[in-house]
């Protein structure tokens, strides 16, 4: 039989779903690891470097030019003023048009164009610096970690953290003053009104998994999956005539519905860290109960 790993949301959100629920009161639970969607995508794939370089990823869906430079995300983003200091409060997906996106990109070339790093608007939610191979960057923090909270507690920090912070300050006035964002609040539209950066990283030479099929909607999974040279499928594909060596990775944000699918080992892992192994023997261990 198959194996099946189940890349899943954090255990409080998921935890009761059937047939989850038996699967944790019978597996085996093992070591937990590090929280976080990047512990789980480096478990499951292996490449050189200590960090996700979602950029680069993302490039390499967007266009076919992401090797060799190192990618920066400079997503646009909506900040606000509070009484005390400023807020990240949405980032990439403003709901900007494509012609919205070309236009405040357009504002902002200059900038980034004389400080070495190319801004290119690849769609209206995802935009990328292009920065030499031998640069050195500062510490960008990913904006699930930002959202809500004041932003100047994670603005860029260390390695030329002077100059990417200019860069984060002159953007806010271009588009602050940007005659698309002043149409955006007539609409009651939120305004894109700051840039936010982070991702950073080269993409992999090479990347490397036991997997033979991923079932995923998630870029990065996609990105990583399709360096690996592993098919990308459907779940319903992904589950279909598995041969007994086959080893399949289901990312997913709820339990899918196994149908008629078999597998020797189902391993859970959770974005909040917990790591759970179910056998189809650990069915009789049913003394213990969900």
């Amino acid at each position: 039989m198959a194996t099946l790993t189940l890349l899943l949301p954090d255990l409080e959100r998921c935890e009761k779903a059937p047939p989850l629920a038996q699967w944790l009161a019978r597996g085996d639970r093992l070591t937990s690891a590090k929280p976080g969607r990047e512990a789980q995508l480096r478990e499951c794939f292996e490449f050189i470097g200590t960090s996700l370089p979602t950029a680069a990823l993302t490039r390499s869906l967007d266009a076919n030019d992401a090797t060799g430079p190192v990618w920066v995300r400079a997503d646009p983003a909506h900040a606000m003023a509070d009484a005390i200091t400023g807020r990240l409060m949405a980032c990439g997906d403003l709901g900007l048009a494509r012609v919205e996106s070309d236009e405040l990109a357009r504002a902002l070339r200059p900038l980034f164009g004389d400080a070495g790093f190319p801004l290119e608007a690849k769609q209206p939610s995802r935009w990328y610096l292009r920065c030499p191979a031998d640069v050195r960057l500062p510490r960008f923090a990913a904006p699930e970690s930002v959202l809500g909270d004041d932003l100047m507690r994670h603005l860029p920090s260390g390695d030329n953290e002077r100059q990417w912070r200019r860069l984060f300050n002159e953007a806010q006035v271009i588009l602050h003053n940007h005659p698309v964002n002043a149409r955006r609040v007539q609409r009651g539209l939120m305004p894109a009104n700051t840039l936010w950066f982070w991702g950073a990283g080269r993409l992999p030479e090479w990347v490397r998994s036991a997997y033979t099929r991923v079932a995923s909607g998630d870029d990065l999974s996609i990105a990583l999956a399709r360096l690996a040279k592993i098919p990308v499928v459907e779940q319903r594909t992904a589950l279909a005539e598995l041969g007994a060596d086959e080893s399949v990775l289901i990312d997913a944000h709820a339990v899918p519905e196994l149908g008629r699918a078999r597998f020797k080992v189902i391993d859970l892992r959770f974005a909040s860290g917990e790591r759970v192994r179910y056998k189809p023997w650990h069915r009789l261990r049913f003394w213990r109960r969900a």
